[in-house]
């Protein structure tokens, strides 16, 4: 579990990347649910932020594979720990694609996607979108999200029917 970790105002500092757009598309299964994350990001233009790694947070979350740019990328290129992937070398404007596993029904956590009495649900404010896919996990960095949702028809007969 991550421990809590107070944040005042006198220790913020603006993001280095931000992201203009994110398409999910989510394969939908309470044990195992494939995640695949398409993010345009830019590079925030202060001068500390030249050359800086990408730093991306995610817990439990089964990393597949990256792409910058629709180039995979070596294992040599990033590095996982401690719930962070940092990619070390990003050009000033890019796209990224991250596909990763996580398992809804185990993640007791109520925060990001998990299963309660059979229905998925989503908690993601305040840093539960790193429980779905890696991520810059933090309330000042928006985006305009598309989402796509496979599922099972048979499973999940509420998919697209008005509540």
């Amino acid at each position: 579990m991550t421990e809590l970790k107070t944040t005042f105002l006198k220790d913020y500092t603006p993001p280095s990347f931000l992201i203009n757009t994110v398409e999910l598309t989510f394969r939908l299964d309470e044990d195992l649910t494939q995640v695949n994350s398409r993010l345009v990001l830019i590079r925030g233009s202060a001068p500390e932020n030249k050359n800086k790694p990408l730093v991306l947070q995610g817990e439990n979350c089964e990393l597949i594979f990256i792409k910058l740019d629709g180039r995979l990328l070596s294992t040599k290129e990033y590095q996982l720990n401690n719930n962070e992937l940092i990619i070390f070398q990003v050009p000033d404007q890019f796209s990224l694609e991250i596909e990763n596993r996580i398992k809804p029904k185990e993640n007791t956590a109520l925060s990001g996607l998990y299963v309660s009495r059979g229905i998925f649900c989503t908690q993601c404010e305040a840093e539960g979108f790193r429980r779905i896919t890696y991520f810059l996990d933090r309330p000042d960095v928006l985006a305009r999200y598309t989402t796509t949702i496979i599922a099972d028809k048979s499973k999940f007969y509420y998919l697209g029917r008005s509540l």
